[in-house]
């Protein structure tokens, strides 16, 4: 016997339908492309997205239809987001710090049909529009006054649509089911993966979010989304204040310490997501600024790398910020466990310890630790085991089906980190079973980076390990075998990557060693590598003077 209850699928529509309608008049306040801070509302933007809806209509976009964007988080971002979305058609969020042949691997791979840009990409996109081969229209995301700059033969002009369109657009009427997402991650080796994200999975992870345990947005709140919306749909903040009617602040590439310090002071959001880097960055300006007033931060998430303890302390105690840690990954959409400690105890040293985990799993998804031989681990804070998780917004598999295998455990996501839980359900996250490396919240493939090196004429073998870092967590350590014979050094090195890889992928240090170290079946033994850089041994370390490595590359905390 079925219900007796309305047919009503959960769509993002509801979610902009609500905020326009309740909150209408609660702002969006963004740092444009061109410079000036632009405010707009829950109810213009509304009445724009439906003009875009139509002017994608009009442009042959159909419910199914992938349709790309490379921008940063700005209002007409989140214009363009719903505008695709609530049509039926498939949003594919581009991340702009992946390497060019990376992104027109994606684009053809997802097969989108528009792409919605920047001004501040155009000079990819121009360089490389013959190879985004199913790529049939760009959208530049400027006003008229701009285009005469942009140099793209046949580009539409983003404010030209939104004028020339009328308003009248039916959203929705489809089923929950229907993808509205697409990100691809760079979490594993080999190319991207694709994850394909539903309407309801988005909506019930929105819900979740607005829990008082766990973000708790309300219509009191003004919410700074620095995360990227190409990580993950900015691990949901912009739909989660909509849903709120909480204000939106979005500071579109101004991502520095200066640029946020003086958002916050302006603004005054109570709630900020970004990745451990920015917030260190962060915390360095306002200890050499004490005038500074961030202590409207009340409620502040961290993730994209394990947050540290004395970082959140410092923020607390000296300036009145609460930053609370958050877990997850792309296939994850992306929260996945949350961070935070009753306040009512006492802040004690154990208070401190479960700031420092990873958190409980927010509700709906299920989490259990596999070890080897696949037994299931106990619960007991100190055996360990992989992470796999299932739920209404986890990744089922990869759009077309690459590596469904290897990450999918009959229905689990094989998360490929390796972790503790105690008897509370507190995770804390010890190891990665990959050996991807994680810079300031960013992916960098070790195998990519060998590939790259190892094609320089005086290598012969090449292994790309993690070394700590204080701002950035990790960085590439690669460590090089020479051809006998020949010569090259750490700055060589660094030049040769530079026309092959992203720039902040570069390793700022190279070790020159006799052998890499093997296992009994002939891979690089990295375990080995880890423990000589430990304890010292890992000899003839050199530095590139320039070229490479965070500092120089497109990272969004500079």
């Amino acid at each position: 016997m079925l219900g007796l209850m309305q047919d009503w699928p959960l769509t993002l529509d509801k979610i902009l339908d609500h905020a326009a309608r309740w909150h209408g008049e609660r702002e969006i306040v963004s740092r444009s492309v061109e410079g000036p801070i632009v405010r707009t509302t829950y109810a213009e933007v509304h009445r724009r997205a439906k003009r875009l809806s139509n002017a994608l209509k009009g442009l042959g976009i159909k419910p199914g239809d992938r349709v790309a964007t490379l921008a940063w988080n700005s209002a007409r971002h989140i214009e363009a987001w719903y505008a695709i979305m609530v049509i039926g058609a498939v949003c594919h969020t581009l991340n702009p710090r992946l390497f060019p042949d990376q992104l027109c691997y994606i684009i053809n791979h997802a097969e989108d049909q528009v792409l919605f840009t920047d001004l501040t990409f155009l000079p990819t996109i121009i360089e490389r529009r013959a190879d985004m081969k199913t790529v049939r229209q760009v959208i530049v995301m400027t006003d008229e006054g701009h285009m005469a700059s942009v140099g793209l033969d046949g580009a539409l002009c983003f404010e030209t649509l939104v004028e020339e369109n009328g308003e009248d657009c039916a959203w929705g009427g489809f089923d929950e089911n229907t993808a509205c997402g697409l990100c691809y991650t760079s979490g594993t080796t080999g190319n991207p993966k694709g994850v394909l994200y539903s309407h309801r999975s988005n909506f019930l992870h929105t819900l979740v979010t607005l829990q008082r345990d766990f973000m708790g947005l309300s219509v009191q709140d003004t919410v700074l989304a620095v995360v990227p919306m190409f990580h993950a749909n900015a691990w949901g903040l912009p739909h989660g204040a909509a849903l709120a009617g909480a204000d939106l602040i979005l500071p579109d590439r101004f991502l520095q310490a200066e640029p946020l310090a003086q958002l916050i002071a302006a603004e005054r959001p109570t709630l900020m997501g970004c990745v451990p880097t920015i917030f260190a960055d962060l915390l360095r300006y306002a200890d050499e600024h004490p005038d500074l007033d961030l202590s409207s931060l009340s409620n502040a998430a961290c993730g994209g790398s394990a947050v540290p303890r004395q970082l959140m302390r410092d923020f607390q105690e000296r300036h009145g910020v609460r930053i609370f840690q958050a877990w997850g990954m792309t296939e994850t959409s992306p929260v996945a466990t949350y961070s935070r400690p009753d306040e009512n105890a006492e802040h004690d040293d154990a208070y401190w310890d479960d700031r420092a985990r990873q958190g409980r799993a927010m509700p709906w998804v299920e989490l259990r630790l596999i070890g080897d031989g696949g037994v299931e681990v106990p619960w007991d804070g100190q055996s360990t085991g992989e992470i796999e998780v299932r739920g209404p917004w986890i990744a089922a598999r990869y759009f077309h089906g690459e590596e469904d295998d290897e990450k999918f455990d009959s229905g689990w996501l094989r998360t490929g980190d390796i972790a503790a839980v105690d008897d509370r359900g507190y995770v804390q996250i010890t190891d990665r079973s990959k050996d991807v490396i994680k810079s300031g919240g960013e992916w960098i493939s070790s195998v990519e980076l060998e590939n790259e090196v190892m094609a320089h004429p005086a290598v012969i073998e090449a292994a790309v390990i993690a070394r700590p870092d204080e701002r950035w967590a990790e960085r590439p350590l690669c460590c090089v075998v020479l051809r006998e014979g020949s010569t090259v050094d750490a700055q060589e090195l660094a030049e040769h990557l530079s026309e092959r890889v992203a720039k902040w992928w570069i390793p700022e240090e190279f070790a020159f060693i006799e052998e890499v170290p093997k296992t009994s079946v002939g891979k690089f033994d990295k375990k080995v590598l880890r423990a000589m850089l430990a304890d010292g041994s890992l000899e003839g370390r050199m530095r590139a003077s320039s070229g490479g490595g965070r500092e120089g590359g497109p990272t969004p905390s500079r």
